[in-house]
């Protein structure tokens, strides 16, 4: 489900994205100026020997301007990116230069910082000047005796530059974050232990369930069969006009009525229509039995490994749970693909709006379980709504 066009015109994104071109300008801008003169000076000193350093500086200044960058890209990312320089083994100028030359994300900084230099800030630049100055200078030249078409044109340009801009800073970040970002092979030790007992963590919830589920189904389901085979005994026992037939037909419907409820239980823990089926099929039963209407549109090449079929089949679960509990929808959509070791879903709602991951709300849970999974979730839900909860996931299918 697309946004609105209003919606989007008087959200923030037209202006931050407005803000990231524009100090792209200025940063790029000084980042060839810093890069060149590091440069030239340190070609020319070369020839006495003196001009590595300089040569080396232009180097390491790729590191600042990345900095600069991954700190600019909160403007058009929310989800933040973490600094994949390790920490030098010894202290010191030498030990930290030493370090940061033996790593890969230094000469991936250099090679953004030369393409930057070389041409996004022009694109930056670029952008901006179709968007505004040609505008501005078409405006301009009325006064000289122009035809209306070009006003018509101008107008057209400046109606189209909210979608022009955002969508240039969207692609912009995206190759920055290509670059910038820290492969799994530069994530601290910690880092990477911390992930596991997460992961260690969500399994033991879901193994913990399945145990759940399966006493249920063997203790209380079997014990309320029972209940409800004695009841009927008696019943044989009773007169039909007694009033403790009255009562005994009480019994057995308020007994239907908490099997029904503990089957319902059982099949939320553990629902055998994704052991049976997988996640396609448990997605669209779980769709059926919603309060709302939700319109499941899901293509998968074949079934994924077991426990990540789990985590991504409860993790719809919860997000379609967090639509009936406080968005007030009357109807929502689950939509997902699979791109290149990439499972992309998308759950939307025509809810009341104003969802916020960093409130405390359910998308807490969501997120904790996609950090699990190496996954990234981005929110759009604007006060009024629609709510688009987008969710990528790597995986791959046998």
């Amino acid at each position: 489900m697309a946004q609105r066009p209003l919606s989007f015109l008087t959200s923030s994104w037209p202006w931050r994205s407005l803000a990231y071109l524009a100090t792209g300008v200025v940063v790029g801008a000084a980042a060839v100026a810093v890069f060149v003169t590091g440069l030239a000076v340190g070609l020319v000193l070369l020839v006495v020997l003196v001009g590595v350093a300089p040569l080396m500086g232009a180097v390491l200044s790729s590191i600042c301007v990345a900095t600069v960058e991954r700190r600019r890209l909160r403007l058009v990312d929310l989800d933040p990116m973490a600094d994949p320089h390790r920490r030098p083994a010894e202290p010191g100028l030498r030990a930290w230069v030493s370090t940061r030359l033996q790593e890969q994300v230094t000469w991936r900084e250099l090679l953004f910082t030369l393409i930057s230099a070389a041409a996004l800030w022009w694109l930056d630049l670029l952008v901006l000047m179709f968007c505004f100055g040609l505008p501005a200078l078409l405006f301009t030249s009325l006064r000289d005796g122009s035809t209306w078409p070009w006003a018509v044109f101008a107008s057209l340009v400046l109606l189209a530059s909210p979608y022009t801009v955002t969508s240039w800073a969207g692609a912009r970040a995206a190759l920055a974050r290509t670059f910038l970002a820290p492969r799994d092979a530069e994530l601290g030790e910690s880092l990477r232990k911390v992930q596991a007992s997460r992961i260690r963590l969500i399994d033991s919830f879901d193994a913990e369930r399945g145990r759940i589920e399966r006493d249920l189904h063997d203790g209380a389901q079997q014990r309320l069969v029972s209940l409800a085979m004695t009841l009927g005994l008696m019943r044989l026992d009773i007169p039909g006009g007694s009033p403790l037939a009255a009562q005994l037909t009480a019994a057995e419907e308020q007994l239907a009525a908490a099997h029904q409820e503990l089957r319902s239980l059982v099949r939320g823990l553990h629902p055998p229509v994704l052991a049976d089926h997988g996640l396609v099929a448990a997605v669209q039963d779980h769709a059926g039995r919603f309060p709302i209407p939700v319109a499941v549109d899901l293509e998968l090449p074949g079934r994924l490994p077991r426990p990540l079929e789990t985590h991504v089949y409860y993790l719809i679960n919860e997000a379609m749970t967090n639509i009936a509990r406080h968005s007030g929808a009357t109807r929502a959509e689950v939509h997902g693909r699979y791109h290149s070791d990439l499972l992309v879903l998308e759950i939307t709602d025509d809810g009341r709006g104003g969802a916020d991951p960093d409130a405390g709300s359910g998308l807490t849970g969501l997120a904790d379980r996609l950090t699990a999974l190496d996954g990234r979730m981005r929110v759009s839900s604007p006060v009024g709504g629609p709510t688009l909860l987008h969710v990528e996931i790597p995986c791959h299918f046998a």
